[in-house]
């Protein structure tokens, strides 16, 4: 472990790695505790790809993504926060905070909080993200479940999870089919429970996604072509923990990371929050690991009392 660095122009208290909604809530909070805080984005926030959030609390008319995004950041640099485009490569320990490496720049961070996320598994098809801006290709059911009133809605996957995932969906229409990747009686519960909640199942190849004026047409192998009105890919994901990993950082057999009760991370001064930790991948999750781990991180640093030289004027 290197020897801690004197101080510098290039210090800061707090360095976020990731420009989300639960990067930017803790880029909030630190800058309103008075803390030197600096963001470093590279711009693949998942929100983004969000059209419109009708579940995000004081929005009733619904927010997209990247207009929530824009909110955050200028309420955050209102109070004082920085932001640079970014992507970091590297995290080094140092006796006292860490050294953060993105392109041809470097920080000194006292703290570090990562808010990297995931980072869905799109199908292949043409035009995915134009599919999720108009609709019919979505991510979560638990963000717009509300908005599928009675549509033809299709998902597709491997067996199990994704049986459990058309499940969830039949609360909002009678019309879910499941396209299930390899083999369906290789799991007899994912059977039962399609049976028992009358869902179509259909076991064939996928072979192409495309959009089509009303909704979007999957085709299989055997079966040909099927429409429907939307369709949830049910691929997976993966976890943005690699700078974490790389620092023997403790996660689970996913990658994601294992945070204590204030978000910090088996590595003392690392912080993580929001889709890239353990729990249910919502903005409201993230923001709320935001606020305790900005919180955490003010009360970990030393004390700044007020002064009327600090004073805003």
């Amino acid at each position: 472990m290197n020897e801690a660095p004197t101080p510098s122009a290039d210090q800061v208290e707090c360095l976020i790695v990731g420009g989300g909604p639960g990067g930017l809530t803790a880029a909030l909070y630190l800058a309103r505790f008075h803390r030197n805080c600096l963001v470093v984005d590279d711009g693949a926030s998942r929100a983004s790809l969000i059209p419109r959030s009708r579940n995000y609390p004081g929005f009733p008319p619904g927010i997209s993504g990247d207009a929530l995004l824009a909110r955050l950041r200028d309420q955050a640099a209102g109070y004082g926060a920085r932001f640079e485009q970014g992507r970091v490569d590297e995290i080094e320990p140092l006796q006292e905070g860490f050294k953060v490496r993105y392109g041809e720049r470097q920080r000194i961070a006292r703290r570090v909080i990562l808010a990297t996320g995931i980072e869905d598994t799109l199908p292949s098809m043409p035009d995915a993200h134009a599919a999720i801006a108009e609709g019919s290709l979505r991510l979560c059911a638990i963000c717009d479940g509300y908005e599928v009133d009675g549509d033809n809605v299709a998902v597709y996957g491997e067996a199990e999870d994704t049986i459990r995932h058309a499940v969830f969906l039949r609360t909002f229409t009678d019309r879910v089919t499941v396209v299930v990747h390899g083999d369906p009686s290789a799991c007899d519960e994912a059977m039962a429970l399609a049976e028992h909640y009358g869902i179509r199942l259909i076991s064939d190849d996928v072979e192409a996604l495309r959009p089509c004026p009303q909704g979007i047409e999957l085709v299989t192998a055997r079966q040909g072509t099927h429409h429907f009105d939307i369709i949830y890919p049910n691929l997976g994901a993966r976890f943005r923990s690699e700078l974490a990993l790389k620092l023997g950082v403790a996660c689970d057999e996913c990658g994601a990371l294992i945070v204590d009760d204030h978000q910090q991370t088996s590595v003392p001064g690392l912080y993580a929050l929001g889709d890239v930790v353990t729990g249910l991948k919502q903005m409201s999750v993230a923001i709320g690991h935001a606020a305790q781990a900005a919180t955490a991180v003010h009360n970990s640093l030393e004390s700044k009392p007020w002064s009327r030289s600090r004073a805003p004027h």
